[in-house]
């Protein structure tokens, strides 16, 4: 496997369970922010995954939004 890959492979959030995990809130409320596509995400097959860099710079943006409001 290659540094990309590998990279890659660890920026990957797979599933609903793994992306709340990594925000730090409930399946229901992560699946929320996916079904109203307030993060970023993908599917691969059924399973909806993101990357954790995606999220990062999401969250980022609405910081800087709020900060400019």
């Amino acid at each position: 496997m290659t540094d990309t890959t590998m990279n890659a492979a660890v920026d990957l959030l797979y599933g609903v369970k793994s992306i709340a995990s990594f925000l730090g809130i409930k399946e229901r409320s992560a699946q929320h922010l996916v079904e109203t596509k307030r993060i970023p995400h993908f599917k691969i097959g059924k399973t909806v995954c993101s990357r954790r860099s995606d999220i990062i710079d999401a969250m980022d943006k609405l910081r800087d939004q709020a900060e400019v409001a």
